[in-house]
């Protein structure tokens, strides 16, 4: 070992000497190891914080392809008995592109369920339950009834769980569905409206969807919303993140009356919410890092005011400058390098054991820290990328190596005779 990196990593706190280890040595080696634990506990923030955004992002994703599908092909001039006729036709052509796995029609439309004095408004699903599976969990996420009994002709209904809540009904009460459209009459407007009987009830654990979505059967649908609805097929296909190019392939594939919208597109407003946040969170917690780095600046230059002595006694005995330098350069470094695994360590032991932790925090707090109706999941999720923690401990190294600069430079610039004189 050269004598550089022994004298180096003995600063840093990383090797110890013979001799009784002094007052000065003692305090130049505290100083290391704030800087050391700065710089951890910046790097295990990044990577906690990253990781519960991208848990955060990938569950509610998740969440939500459950129920909606990754591809929607609809005609907007159409109504929607004019498109349930030829849905076949445009499902056989989109099979075609190899990654489609799944195809269903769909009636989309907005109304009202009344239910004695209680209104909620709601997203009206009309759904093929035999062919719904292909395309979405639905089925596999009710919690009372049978997706199934959504026959044509029956008038049956299937809501999200914090519907039936809010509307105080289970299977077998029956609910009004009121229309957008309707009939101008001598007494006045009459709103379309049709009596329902409650199927099913289902919960996909995605708050805003529980709280506003409902499903019946697509024909039926088509008789109450032929006026405000829209229809088409709706889409599986097997990598859901090559949606949108398979989206502008089947675009390029079917005619031109026919829109393909993938489930980007449908929810851009919110992974654009989520990439803009988690681009900021970075930035701001990249500052814990960038003070600890000026906090090892800082002790490096008080190390070397401490030890003007040692480099002087080290210049007499024939060292350069640029050994001097190499020196503070090993410390800071190693300083960097230590803080950065200790906090990439620490941060990926809490980030892959979050779904343990935060329960037992909330348990001895009596507190719960992810109200569903706020931010749509009660649990926090955590999914770690490797992406993300090279580009952080990556940060956390050029930063430490930027402070140990000035402080070498400065110890190597410093003359033994000036020294030892004051000395």
């Amino acid at each position: 070992m050269s004598y550089e990196l022994w004298i180096g990593a003995r600063y840093a706190g990383l090797a110890r000497s013979r001799r009784r280890v002094g007052r000065g040595d003692r305090f130049v080696s505290f100083i290391a190891a704030s800087s050391m634990a700065g710089i951890a506990l910046g790097v295990a923030a990044l990577i906690i914080v990253l990781s519960v955004m991208n848990g955060f992002q990938t569950q509610v994703r998740d969440r939500m392809l459950s129920v909606l599908p990754h591809i929607e092909l609809y005609v907007p001039r159409m109504g929607p008995e004019q498109v349930l006729q030829e849905w076949r036709q445009i499902a056989d052509m989109a099979g075609k592109n190899p990654e489609v796995r799944g195809t269903a029609p769909f009636v989309a439309a907005q109304g009202m369920i009344v239910r004695g004095e209680a209104l909620s408004g709601v997203q009206i699903r009309g759904i093929d339950p035999k062919l719904e599976g292909s395309v979405s969990d639905v089925s596999g996420q009710m919690i009372a009834g049978r997706l199934d009994a959504l026959a044509p002709g029956s008038f049956s209904i299937v809501l999200g769980n914090q519907i039936a809540n809010s509307l105080g009904v289970g299977t077998g009460d029956t609910v009004l569905v009121l229309a957008p459209q309707g009939s101008i009459s001598p007494a006045g407007f009459a709103p379309r409206m049709r009596q329902f009987t409650v199927s099913g009830i289902f919960s996909s654990g995605y708050y805003e969807y529980d709280a506003s979505l409902a499903f019946i059967n697509y024909e039926d649908a088509a008789k109450v919303f032929r006026d405000s609805g829209t229809s088409g097929v709706r889409l599986r296909i097997a990598d859901m993140q090559q949606a949108p190019l398979v989206a502008r392939q089947l675009t390029q594939a079917l005619p031109s009356f026919v829109h393909a919208q993938d489930w980007t597109q449908n929810n851009r407003t919110w992974f654009a919410a989520v990439q803009t946040e988690k681009r900021m969170m970075f930035l701001i917690l990249a500052l814990i890092v960038a003070v600890a780095a000026f906090n090892l600046l800082s002790s490096l230059v008080m190390a070397v005011k401490d030890k003007r002595s040692d480099i002087a006694i080290l210049r007499t005995l024939g060292a350069s400058p640029r050994e001097i330098a190499r020196i503070f350069l090993v410390q800071g470094s190693l300083i960097g390098v230590v803080g950065t695994l200790l906090g990439v360590g620490f941060g990926m032991l809490v980030a892959y054991n979050i779904d343990v932790i935060v329960p037992f925090i909330e348990r001895m707090l009596g507190v719960q820290f992810l109200p569903q109706q706020i931010y749509f999941i009660s649990e926090l999720p955590s999914s770690p990328q490797i992406e993300d923690i090279a580009v952080v401990a990556a940060t956390s190294l050029v930063l430490s190596l930027l402070a140990t600069l000035y402080p070498s430079w400065r110890a190597s610039s410093l003359q033994p005779a000036q020294v030892l004189r004051h000395d």
